[in-house]
């Protein structure tokens, strides 16, 4: 249930729990607006070049200190492959041309944890068209990696990109 819509986004009476469309969803018995918890999206951006993949080391919660593909929030009426290169270019300075889908990966919730990541990541894959390579942003490095010194990976998402990559090499 979603305790943190109290009020209805429409009328602005109190919503209450009611069991709708196979859950528990609040519901405002005044005008009948019913609360859907949407998933939050993030857009991913797999280069490699040669043998290397890039990574960017988080400096934020979740998973600070670990390495990841760049990656960030899709924005409300964002197209998800805009998104993924204006992250790229927020996080690392490069400007890309995405070339390709890679995957979409769902990221489940843990049992008990208001989730507070991404629960779909879609990865595109893409090629470096400008830009100079620097940590900006919400990085603290980025930096080129082969398969045999990948660094501490964070998120599921990242972890399957990177799988799949070495199973191609």
């Amino acid at each position: 249930m979603d305790q943190e819509i109290n009020y209805c986004l429409q009328c602005g009476n109190k919503m209450k729990d009611q069991f709708v469309f196979g859950q528990v969803r609040r519901v405002c018995p005044s005008c009948g607006y019913i609360h859907f918890r949407d998933p939050k999206v993030a857009a991913v951006i797999f280069i490699r070049e040669d043998d290397h993949v890039l990574l960017v080391k988080r400096s934020l919660p979740p998973e600070q200190g670990k390495w990841a593909l760049p990656a960030g929030y899709v924005n409300a009426g964002e197209d998800p492959a805009q998104a993924a290169i204006r992250e790229t270019e927020e996080e690392t300075g490069l400007k890309v041309e995405i070339v390709g889908l890679r995957d979409v990966v769902f990221n489940p919730p843990r049992p008990g944890y208001l989730f507070l990541g991404a629960t779909i990541a879609i990865i595109y894959e893409a090629r470096v068209i400008g830009g100079k390579l620097c940590a900006q942003d919400d990085v603290d490095d980025v930096d080129w990696f082969t398969h045999d010194n990948l660094p501490e990976i964070a998120f599921a998402s990242t972890t399957k990109a990177i799988y799949h990559w070495l199973a191609e090499e």
